[in-house]
C-alpha cells in the first residue's frame, strides 16, 4: 500500500471543493488489472439499463460487486444483497479494485475506507449521466471513491444545490475523484460521451463507483 501511496503522492491532486479532488492517472498503473476485474464481474452479473422510477431507462448501463448493489427500478433507489436478475449474490469485489479505492481514498485524507459497494459503469458514445447526488447510503461519513478508464469523459461537478452551475472537468483514462466531508452531497453528473476509439477499451468508458453502503 505504502509504494501505491507515494506513487499516487508523486502525480498530484488537484483541489475541487472542500474536501473533493481529483488524482491524476492514479490508477493508470492498475488500469489492465482493474479492466480484467471488470470482465470478471460482468461476465458473472452483466450490465444492464436500469429502469429510474418515472419509467425511462438509463443511457448507462450498469453492474455491481461487493456484498452490496445498486439498482433501480418503478420501485426507486436502493441498494440490494442479491442481482434481481439472477437472484444470486453479486460477485465479490476483486482485490486490485479495492485496493486502489483505499489507496486513493487515503490519499485524498479519508484513511481507513472500507467500501462494501462498486458500482460499475458502461458508456457508450452518447450515454450521460444527469446531475444528482449519492444520497441511498447508509454511512454519509465515508467517501465516494471514482475511476475512470477507457474513453475520456466530461465530469460535471456541482455544489450542494441542484441549481449551482457545475464545473466541466475532463476525466481521462486512469484519473480517480475521490468526495466526502463537506463535499460528500455534492451533485455531480457526466456529459453525453463523445464518439472515439480507446486502445484499453474501444468504443467505451468504463467507470468504478466505490461506496460504503452500510
Amino acid at each position: 500500500m505504502s509504494d501505491l501511496l507515494d506513487s499516487l503522492a508523486a502525480r498530484g491532486r488537484e483541489a475541487l471543493s472542500d474536501g473533493a479532488c481529483v488524482l491524476r492517472a492514479a490508477a493508470i498503473d492498475d488500469a489492465d488489472a482493474l479492466l480484467t476485474a471488470i470482465a470478471d464481474v460482468c461476465r458473472a452479473a452483466p450490465p444492464r439499463h436500469l429502469l429510474v422510477p418515472g419509467g425511462k431507462r438509463m443511457s448507462v448501463a450498469m453492474s455491481n460487486c461487493g456484498a452490496l448493489g445498486w439498482v433501480s427500478d418503478a420501485r426507486g433507489y436502493r441498494y440490494e444483497r442479491c442481482d434481481p436478475l439472477s437472484g444470486q449474490p453479486w460477485p465479490p469485489m476483486p482485490e486490485p479494485m479495492l485496493r486502489v479505492a483505499r489507496a486513493a481514498a487515503a490519499e485524498s485524507g479519508y484513511d481507513g475506507f472500507a467500501p462494501d459497494a462498486c458500482l460499475i459503469n458502461r458508456y457508450e458514445p452518447g450515454a450521460r449521466m444527469s446531475l444528482h447526488r449519492d444520497h441511498d447510503e447508509g454511512d454519509l461519513s465515508a467517501p465516494i471513491v471514482s475511476i475512470s478508464l477507457g474513453l475520456p469523459a466530461t465530469f460535471l461537478w456541482g455544489g450542494l444545490a441542484r441549481s449551482d452551475k457545475p464545473r466541466r472537468l475532463r476525466l481521462a483514462h486512469g484519473d480517480v475523484v475521490v468526495w466526502g466531508g463537506a463535499s460528500r452531497l455534492a451533485y455531480h453528473g457526466v456529459a453525453p460521451l463523445a464518439d472515439g476509439h480507446h486502445a484499453a477499451t474501444g468504443r467505451l468508458r468504463w467507470n468504478l463507483t466505490f461506496r460504503k453502503a452500510r
